[in-house]
């Protein structure tokens, strides 16, 4: 899926111009405009694509903008709903977000001439769900809006951030109540056997997404649901986790956090560590020790080892803000999914499309 002949020639005419193309398939430069991106981005590599389209369906191609020869920006593109609606997605797993590389020093120019090819390559551009600060997000809505696409969205749900500076900042943290309460926890829990607290990372993997995985076919996921929202089973999103590992520079982006008890594998914490930023992809934990809070117990631990390493916010997405407020995490942006309708007709129905969202 990488373009050999990348980058093509007219990238570095007119000095000055920003200019773009659209390319078969997912080129290597990803790769470069990610390194340039905010850091909170730079996981939006060409592999992070790859396992998404290797895993829920292509194929794809890339627009790639660049101005005075230096690329800016690549928004990668797979077919969405029927074909005749000429509907465009950006691929992607489901969390932590679905956005696109692009470079921190990006112009408008250069969003314009992506916005231009992408015109002609859909009717309709589907980016998300995605944060409303998203930096990549920001910068195509404005453009867009100037040039005449209609834009709709679609509210998912409020995203849940934790501030670990201030939490530090504020004295000791955890506080000394929580940590008398995990001992406790931690004492009866150690009746069920020896307990062992790993963190695994960079060479760690695929061997770590097996032991969450069987967590996972232990957990209430599996007792409750059809397991598509697992994320490292065969039935859920191990595919995609699995895939997209492959690439050493998002293998050391992932971090997790395990329980072993009597060296099996009851309870993980699953992150993606981007700069200062984690963004807590999943956990789970085996019901049968479910008594003695061994998610809670993991996830203290696996906070205090990321504040020791320099992590500055953990960033919890969407869903169940309960606990999440327990810790100290508060309300950050919302989280939506956003349709760009290209100039001219196609833009004319955003309202009647925004209205039929609405429901």
């Amino acid at each position: 899926m990488t373009d050999a002949a990348w980058p093509p020639p007219d990238l570095n005419a007119a000095p000055g111009r920003a200019v773009a193309t659209c390319v078969a398939g997912l080129p290597d430069t990803i790769d470069a405009i990610a390194a340039t991106a905010p850091d909170t981005h730079r996981f939006l590599r060409r592999q992070w694509f790859a396992a998404a389209v290797d895993t829920y369906g292509g194929p794809a191609r890339t627009i790639v903008a660049a101005q005075d020869g230096v690329v800016m920006m690549a928004i990668p593109i797979v077919a969405a709903g029927p074909h005749w609606a000429g509907i465009g997605a950006v691929p992607g797993c489901y969390w932590p977000f679905r956005s696109v590389p692009v470079a921190a020093a990006a112009s408008v120019e250069a969003a314009d001439a992506a916005l231009v090819v992408l015109a002609r390559a859909v009717r309709a551009l589907r980016i998300g769900p995605v944060y409303d600060d998203d930096p990549a997000l920001a910068l195509l809505l404005a453009r867009a809006r100037a040039a005449g696409w209609g834009v709709v969205a679609r509210p998912v749900a409020d995203s849940y951030l934790l501030d670990m500076v201030a939490a530090r900042a504020g004295g000791q943290w955890p506080r000394g109540s929580t940590l008398r309460k995990n001992r406790f926890h931690e004492k009866h829990l150690a009746g069920h056997g020896a307990l062992d607290w790993r963190f695994a990372r960079k060479d760690d993997w695929p061997a770590v997404f097996d032991a969450m995985a069987s967590v996972e076919e232990r957990s209430w996921i599996a007792d409750r649901t059809d397991g598509r929202d697992a994320k490292f089973t065969g039935a859920g999103h191990g595919a995609f986790f699995r895939a997209a590992a492959r690439d050493p520079v998002i293998a050391g982006m992932f971090h997790a956090a395990l329980l072993y008890i009597d060296d099996v594998p009851a309870a993980f914490s699953f992150d993606l560590d981007a700069g200062a930023t984690k963004y807590a992809i999943a956990n789970s934990y085996d019901p049968a020790f479910a008594k003695h809070s061994p998610g809670k117990l993991l996830y203290y631990r696996n906070l205090v080892e990321a504040m020791e390493r320099g992590i500055e916010r953990v960033d919890w997405g969407a869903g169940d803000s309960g606990y999440k407020r327990v810790i100290g995490a508060s309300e950050g942006p919302a989280i939506r999914d956003w349709l760009l309708l290209r100039p001219g007709l196609v833009a004319c129905c955003a309202p009647l499309v925004q209205r039929a969202l609405r429901g």
